[in-house]
């Protein structure tokens, strides 16, 4: 399921988890034109679009939700939080889940739950009960970004494999973006009810299309639970300083994101601009900026290097959280799409930066990564829309620039940390 996603979608691991030698299996994985590669393609297509519809499905409808139940932002943006908040802790125990019993059938399992519970959301007699159904379909839905990547990593050869993790992505946006326009337009005219039900049933769809097209898996080998393992994988990450710093900088970003999209409905339903839910919901086309920006950072690298490349892509967040303090709704538009352009391209700079950092464990790492980006989208939305409650939409923008700050610090002090190790490493050639 990003980036995103995020409602912004990950993709680090993936590459990773391709073997550096091709053994005599590889000649019978799959390749584009290939037998089964065009049902798997369009079998995990489908999932993404499930995934990322239903994990941001009120997120463009949280005025509306607010008005039903009679609370602010910052307790309506929880069916936000506690959805993206339930992915984050599930996404590495599901990891180990699909390393077990195979990653088509968590797949499968994951969605099977997360569709049953998108079809009970509609049905949310208070604040409180829409939560609960809200962590639990973001749990379920830990099965997908978890799987997906690995089961691609197995299935398909390896010249073939940004291709078809190309389309996996694709559907992560195309569902990330399509739910929330959707949202709005069905929102407008019956309610947002109604439309969380038709991204429910869009999303039964999808997964049983999924199923029946996703192609067995003939490469799989079943490695046995071993948390002692596990953890010791986990620990030792989590003890390498550039990860450390790698896995904050995607919280940062997801909160910058997370923030904004969630209280953007909130100030454009409200004066001076006062739009209708349909146009608030089409604002998230601006997400296809993003599809651009990551798509570039390669390049951007290339150039800058990892460390510029994250500090254009804060300073362009900054100007345009600047800008969208405007009451010029232009100025505001404006002001998303640099914000959506340079998250976009530090999140793809850092997590691609997470498979490469990586020496083992790489899927460990990767799902880490992911668990601290939408810990990042939970903050994000909450934190943003409690500052919205207080200080209006200033109060966003303040937390969004606090957020890009600690990017930058965290940047400068990998910066100091490169030119210490270099210097060392000069000392140490010397003798």
């Amino acid at each position: 399921m990003s980036p995103a996603s995020t409602g912004a979608p990950t993709t680090v691991g993936a590459a990773a988890l391709v073997p550096a030698v091709d053994s005599p299996a590889s000649d019978s994985r799959m390749t584009p034109g290939g037998p089964g590669y065009r049902r798997m393609s369009l079998a995990l297509f489908l999932a993404g679009v499930a995934t990322f519809a239903l994990l941001y499905s009120t997120q463009a409808l949280l005025p509306l939700i607010s008005g039903e139940f009679g609370v602010p932002a910052s307790e309506a943006s929880w069916t936000v939080a506690a959805a993206t908040g339930g992915l984050a802790l599930f996404v590495l125990p599901m990891s180990a889940l699909s390393e077990r019993f195979g990653r088509r059938t968590v797949m499968t399992a994951s969605l099977a739950v997360a569709v049953t519970v998108g079809l009970l959301v509609p049905f949310a007699p208070s604040i409180g009960a829409l939560v609960a159904l809200r962590a639990v379909q973001g749990a379920a839905l830990a099965g997908l970004p978890a799987s997906a990547q690995a089961y691609l990593a197995e299935e398909v050869r390896p010249k073939a494999l940004v291709t078809a993790i190309g389309l996996f992505v694709a559907g992560n946006s195309v569902g990330g973006m399509s739910g929330r326009v959707i949202t709005g337009w069905v929102a407008q005219e019956w309610g947002w009810r109604v439309s969380v039900g038709v991204i429910g049933a869009v999303a039964v769809v999808c997964a049983v299309a999924f199923r029946l097209l996703l192609p067995a898996p003939r490469h799989f080998r079943a490695g046995s639970l071993r948390p002692r393992v596990l953890l010791g994988t986990v620990r030792d990450h989590l003890a390498n300083p550039l990860l450390r710093r790698l896995y904050a900088i995607g919280a940062l970003f997801m909160t910058v994101f997370g923030g904004v999209y969630t209280v953007i409905g909130y100030r454009l339903t409200e004066q001076p601009f006062g739009l209708p839910q349909g146009i608030v919901g089409s604002i998230f086309l601006v997400y296809l900026v993003g599809t651009v920006s990551a798509s570039t950072a390669g390049r951007l690298v290339g150039r800058l290097g990892r460390r510029g490349a994250l500090y254009l892509a804060g300073g362009t967040t900054a100007a345009g959280l600047l800008l969208s303090l405007a009451p010029s709704l232009p100025l505001v538009l404006l002001g998303l799409v640099l914000i959506t352009a340079g998250f976009f391209a530090g999140h793809a700079v850092a997590s691609s930066a997470v498979s490469k950092t990586a020496t083992r464990g790489r899927a460990q790492a990767s799902a880490l990564y992911q668990s601290m980006y939408y810990v990042g989208s939970s903050v994000g939305s909450t934190v943003g829309a409690t500052a919205f409650h207080a200080e209006g939409w200033g109060g966003t923008v303040g937390v969004g620039l606090l957020a890009v700050v600690g990017v930058v610090a965290i940047t400068v002090l990998g910066t100091r940390a490169a030119r210490v190790a270099a210097r060392r490493s000069v000392v140490a050639n010397a003798h």
